[in-house]
Order: structure tokens, then C-alpha cells, then sequence
């Protein structure tokens, strides 16, 4: 197979074009964000986030049917009630805010799971849990354009204030930031972007395209911002390969992409030259 029909040829579909403009425009918001869940040591909270939105969605599906813009509404509500519910339990009673997003998290889970098992059929809404990028439409792309541009102008905007809740919040509340603001601003923003990404990659891989570049990057990068650009680029290029390779191999197209970037990140576990688990063993072994 020549170089032109193992990288080109595939993308002379629309299906496939359309595919990966979607998981690459995610992939820079998604890059983002996973740095700040990542640094905040918010990725497990992240996880739990992305089923939270199942109740949502299955309700939407009861109560509307198959319509698309139904079920990211759907989506959406579910997600901000369970990520501004925790943050405002945290705040108003004496209730941690990892508890207080378990709690919410497992009785939304537990509702989308008895509203799913309620549902006619449940072949569709497949899709929206693992997700299906060759099946991305023009709304889809549109929605994803929106979300990662919002994503990008306002992490370009609040640079400054991300920067300073996500390393030192105590800081930037004593000098006069709205610590409480930016933090749920970011809750909302990982929500949209998970809503926006359930076609693409599904509820419940959409945060391996949000994790995996920032963990990479992480190994990589000492500099927030170079962390920020490290992560956007490992993004693009693992959804790029990771089209192709669902293209070529026949396999899932979200699960694709989590396959190359998990690759990506086990390089980086391994060889990153100065926080890799090789060079730790050469210097002495594990601590």
C-alpha cells in the first residue's frame, strides 16, 4: 500500500473528512480542559461527569423520542445539575466537594440506568454512549465548532484566572478572584464539551480524547502553557491516526482514537526524558 492510499485516499470520503475536523475540533478544547482536570486532580471527577450524563439523555429519549437536539439538552441538563449541584453542596453545607459529586453522580447514574432500561430500543442511543465519528452529521460538526471555539476564546480570555485557580486558589481568592465563579465556569465548560462529544466519541469515551493528551503532556511539560499547546497537538495527532486506523483495521472510530492516544501516553510513561518510568529505573529503581 503506497503512502497516498494509507494517509490520503481515506479522506477522500466526506464521512471520514467529516470525522476528523469533529474529534480534532473537540480534540483542542479537550486538550485544554484535560490539562486543568489533570493539574486539579479532577480526572476521576471528570469520569464520573461524563455517565452522569445517561439519565439525561434517556429521559430526553422518553419524553421526545430520536430527536439529536433532545438528547444533547437532555445531556447537558443532567451534566450541569450534577456538576453546579456539587460545587454549590460544597459551598453551602459542610459536605467535601468529591463527596458531594459522588453522591449526586451514582443516584444520576442509577437513574439513567432504570430510565434506559425503560427505553424501546436501545440501538441508537449505542452511539451516544461509545460513539460513532464516521456517523457525524453537519449539526454535530457545527455544535463541535461552536463548543471548542467558545472553549478556546475563554481560556484565552481568563487565561490568567485558570491559571491561578488551578495552582494556587487560595491566592487567587485572597487577592480578589472570583475563585468560585472560574471554578464552575470550568465544570460548565467540561459539560458542554462532553455533550458536544457524544457523537464523536460517546459518553463514555469522550474523556480518554480530554485525559490522555493532557497525562502525556504532563510528563512532557513544566510550563502551563506549554503544557496547554503540548496537549492540543497530542489531541490532533491522536485523532488524526486514530481515524485512519479505524479506516483501515475496520474497529470502532472512538475507540480508535482512545487507542492511539493511550499509545501515545504509555511512550511518554515510559521514555519521557525527564519524568519517564526508564529513566526513574536508571537513576535507582522505584522509590
Amino acid at each position: 500500500m503506497s503512502p497516498h492510499d494509507l494517509l490520503i485516499a481515506p479522506f477522500s470520503y466526506e464521512f471520514m473528512r467529516r470525522g476528523l475536523l469533529s474529534a480534532m475540533l473537540l480534540g483542542v478544547s479537550g486538550g485544554l480542559l484535560g490539562c486543568v482536570l489533570v493539574l486539579r486532580r479532577l480526572a476521576l471527577m471528570g469520569d464520573a461527569l461524563s455517565h452522569s450524563l445517561l439519565p439525561g439523555i434517556a429521559a430526553a429519549w422518553l419524553l421526545f423520542g430520536t430527536s439529536t437536539v433532545a438528547l444533547f439538552l437532555g445531556g447537558l441538563i443532567a451534566g450541569l445539575l450534577t456538576a453546579l449541584g456539587s460545587a454549590l453542596l460544597s459551598r453551602l453545607t459542610r459536605i467535601k466537594e468529591d463527596a458531594a459529586f459522588g453522591s449526586l453522580f451514582i443516584v444520576f447514574f442509577g437513574a439513567g440506568v432504570a430510565l434506559t432500561s425503560k427505553l424501546p430500543t436501545r440501538l441508537n442511543l449505542a452511539d451516544f454512549l461509545f460513539g460513532n465519528v464516521l456517523g457525524v452529521s453537519a449539526a454535530d460538526l457545527w455544535l463541535a465548532a461552536a463548543v471548542s471555539g467558545g472553549t478556546a476564546a475563554l481560556f484565552a480570555v481568563f487565561y490568567r484566572s485558570i491559571l491561578l485557580e488551578t495552582f494556587d486558589p487560595v491566592f487567587h481568592r485572597a487577592t480578589g478572584g472570583r475563585g468560585g465563579l472560574v471554578h464552575m465556569g470550568f465544570l460548565t465548560l467540561t459539560v458542554l464539551n462532553l455533550v458536544a462529544a457524544m457523537q464523536t466519541m460517546g459518553i463514555v469515551l469522550a474523556l480518554g480524547l480530554f485525559l490522555l493528551p493532557a497525562v502525556s503532556a504532563y510528563l512532557w511539560c513544566d510550563r502551563f502553557a506549554s503544557m496547554l499547546l503540548l496537549s492540543i497537538g497530542l489531541a490532533l495527532l491522536g485523532s488524526a491516526f486514530g481515524i485512519l486506523l479505524s479506516f483501515h483495521a475496520g474497529l470502532a472510530s472512538g475507540a480508535s482514537i482512545v487507542l492511539c492516544l493511550g499509545l501515545i501516553f504509555l511512550v511518554s510513561a515510559l521514555f519521557s526524558p525527564r519524568y519517564g518510568a526508564v529513566r526513574s529505573l536508571w537513576r535507582g529503581g522505584v522509590r
